[in-house]
C-alpha cells in the first residue's frame, strides 16, 4: 500500500482557520434524506471528519448492545465492505477503551500498534499511525472513529487534536438524534400494527365467531340463519379486506448482519443445541433478512426461555416463488404441554410483530405445537412470496 504524504503546515493551517468544522458538519449531515441507510448516514459522517481534518481515511465502529459485538457501520477513504467482515472487540482495542473511558483522542504509532488494535485491521489498511476519537456524549459512550492519513507515521497537533474531539461530540450528537427521531418512528408503526390487530379483532375475528357458534350448533339452521352467517361472513370479509388495505409505513428495516451470520450467534448466545440445514444455493433476499432475523431471534429466545430443548432445527428453504425459514424445537413437557409456545401474558408479542412485518410483504409467520416431530415439538414458521431474481437460488 502506498504511503501518502503528510499534508504541509500552511494546509493543516488554513482547515483551522478558514472554515467554520461544525457548518461544514452540519451542512454535510443536512444533505443526507430522513429515509437513508444507517450505514450512508454514517459514510457522510467519516467524509465530513476527512473533509474538516488531515486524515485521508476514516472509519465509525459502534458497539451493538442487542447483539453484543462491536461493528463497521460507516467508512471513507476505506472499503467499507472488508471492514464489516471483521469482527473486533474492546479486548482487542485497548485504544478505543482508553479513548472511551479517558473521553479523549489517542493516536499511537508504528512501535505500539499491534498492541493496540486488532492485528487483521491493521494488517488490513496497513495503519502505521492510528488516531482514535470517543464518540460520546451526554455521558452515553457509543463507540469511536478510527483515523489516519492513508498510512504512515504522522503526529497531530493539539489543534487538530481538539477539532477531532469535537467533532467526536457532534458526530455523537447526530447519532443520537438519528436514533431517537428513528425510535420515534418505530413506536409510531408499532402503534399502527397494534391498532390493525385490535380492529382485526373487534371488526372481524369476533363475526367469525359468532358463525362458528351458529355452525356448530347441532339442530338444522333455517333458511334466515343461513342468510345471516352468509351475511356476517361478507362483512366480516369486508372488514378485514378494508384493514388490510390500509397504507402502513414500511417496514423493512437495516440490520447491519445477515441471518446466516446471526444463526450461530444467537446460537452461541442463547446455549441452545441448533442444528442448522440451509438449503444450497438459497440467498436472502435483502429486503427480507429483516424479518428474517426478527423471526429467527424471537424463536430461539423463546425456546431459551420456555422450553427445554435437546435439539433445534433452523431450516432455510425456497421454491419456485417462496422462501421459508423454520425453526423447530423438542421442548415439549409431559401431557404435550409445549415449554416454548409463545401465549399468553404477551410472551408471544415478539412474534406477533414479526408476523404483521410479514404480512406487509405478502407473507405470514405461523407457530404452534408440531406433533409431527418425534419426540412432538414446537415449530416457528415463515413464509414470504419472492419474485424475479429473489427466486433463484
Amino acid at each position: 500500500m502506498s504511503t501518502a504524504s503528510s499534508p504541509s503546515p500552511a494546509r493543516e493551517t488554513s482547515l483551522f482557520a478558514g472554515v467554520e468544522p461544525l457548518e461544514v458538519f452540519v451542512d454535510l449531515l443536512s444533505e443526507i434524506e430522513s429515509d437513508t441507510t444507517s450505514s450512508e448516514f454514517y459514510h457522510r459522517i467519516c467524509e465530513a471528519i476527512c473533509r474538516l481534518t488531515t486524515m485521508r481515511r476514516a472509519a465509525i465502529f459502534l458497539y451493538d448492545v442487542g447483539r453484543q459485538r462491536v461493528r463497521a457501520v460507516g467508512s471513507h477513504g476505506i472499503s467499507y465492505t472488508r471492514l464489516a467482515a471483521l469482527r473486533p472487540t474492546l479486548d482487542q482495542a485497548p485504544i478505543a477503551q482508553r479513548a472511551l473511558i479517558e473521553d479523549r483522542v489517542i493516536t499511537v504509532h508504528s512501535d505500539a500498534i499491534e498492541r493496540e488494535v486488532p492485528a487483521d485491521y491493521a494488517r488490513l489498511l496497513g495503519i502505521t499511525s492510528l488516531v482514535c476519537t470517543p464518540l460520546a456524549a451526554a455521558g452515553h459512550q457509543y463507540g469511536i472513529i478510527a483515523a489516519d492519513r492513508g498510512g504512515g507515521d504522522f503526529e497531530l497537533g493539539d489543534g487538530e487534536r481538539h477539532l477531532m474531539w469535537t467533532l467526536g461530540k457532534t458526530a455523537a450528537l447526530a447519532a443520537t438524534a438519528r436514533r431517537a427521531t428513528r425510535q420515534q418512528e418505530r413506536t409510531r408503526r408499532l402503534g399502527e400494527r397494534i391498532d390493525l390487530a385490535r380492529e382485526i379483532h373487534e371488526r372481524v375475528m369476533q363475526r367469525l365467531f359468532g358463525v362458528s357458534l351458529v355452525l356448530s350448533a347441532q339442530q338444522p339452521l333455517t333458511d334466515e340463519q343461513r342468510e345471516r352467517c352468509r351475511t356476517e361472513m361478507v362483512e366480516a370479509l369486508a372488514d378485514l379486506r378494508s384493514a388490510l388495505e390500509r397504507p402502513l409505513a414500511p417496514v423493512a428495516h437495516e440490520t447491519g448482519t445477515t441471518l446466516d451470520a446471526e444463526i450461530p450467534r444467537l446460537a452461541k448466545q442463547t446455549g441452545l443445541p441448533v442444528a442448522l440445514d440451509w438449503q444450497s444455493g438459497v440467498e436472502v433476499p435483502p429486503r427480507l433478512e429483516g424479518v428474517a432475523q426478527s423471526v429467527l431471534a424471537e424463536a430461539l429466545r423463546n425456546a431459551a426461555k420456555h422450553a427445554e430443548p435437546v435439539r433445534v432445527d433452523v431450516v432455510v428453504r425456497h421454491d419456485d416463488d417462496t422462501f421459508s425459514l423454520e425453526v423447530r424445537n423438542d421442548g415439549v413437557g409431559d401431557g404435550g404441554h409445549a415449554r416454548g409456545r409463545v401465549s399468553g401474558g404477551g410472551s408471544g408479542m415478539g412474534l406477533r410483530l414479526a408476523a404483521f412485518e410479514a404480512l406487509q410483504h405478502g407473507g405470514f409467520v405461523e407457530f404452534g405445537a408440531d406433533k409431527s416431530m418425534t419426540p412432538p415439538g414446537w415449530r416457528v414458521r415463515l413464509v414470504v412470496p419472492v419474485v424475479g431474481r429473489e427466486a433463484v437460488a
